[in-house]
């Protein structure tokens, strides 16, 4: 067991370095702006005065709920669990140091398995189409692509900015696809009630 860890641990990371030496001056400041939080205040906003503008004040704002919630269950679990599996982030293993990992912003934690953004990304984009789909009068491709996509460049940031491992973002990814889909799902049991 533990060899086999040891091996999916470093085709991580070589699969992480090569995906990270995608690098250039170019995307050097775009990959730090997926990659900060606080930019995207104004899309969670956006989406959020949308959900009541299309499911009326009380099931936005029930969605709205599901939405924090999904974002605070991602947060805390992802938090938990990279205290007990202690993990080390790229840009603190000495090997991916040596290995020419690039860093494009502060270090942060210690720890990075797995990633958070990822989880909450995906969380959010999963939890907020189920949402908009609860007004049947469309189907959301459009908005369900846009979220998508941004929840995927927003994680993969995470990996060019030598924040985290691929195998951390793809976990996240996971963790949070199923945490949004039970916590939209269980959103629209309680829309529905509402009819």
């Amino acid at each position: 067991m533990t060899d086999l860890i040891h091996n999916l641990h470093g085709l991580d990371q070589k699969i992480t370095l090569a995906v990270n030496s995608l690098n250039c001056p170019a995307t050097d400041q775009m990959w730090p702006f997926f990659s900060d939080n606080s930019v995207w205040i104004p899309l969670y906003i956006a989406i959020a005065i949308m959900l009541v503008l299309r499911l009326g004040w009380k099931k936005g704002l029930i969605v709205i709920a599901s939405l924090a919630i999904t974002f605070a269950l991602c947060d805390f679990l992802s938090d938990m669990i990279k205290h007990i599996v202690n993990r080390l982030r790229p840009a603190y293993d000495t090997q991916m140091i040596q290995d020419g990992i690039r860093v494009l912003e502060k270090k942060g934690s210690l720890f990075g398995f797995f990633s958070s953004h990822a989880a909450n990304t995906f969380g959010f984009a999963i939890c907020s189409l189920i949402g908009f789909r609860n007004d049947r009068s469309r189907k959301w491709t459009g908005y369900g692509i846009l979220i998508f996509t941004w929840a995927f460049l927003v994680s993969m940031s995470r990996v060019f900015v030598g924040k985290h491992y691929m195998g951390d973002i793809m976990t996240g990814a996971i963790f949070g696809l199923v945490t949004g889909y039970l916590t939209g799902l269980l959103a629209r049991i309680i829309v529905t009630r509402l009819r």
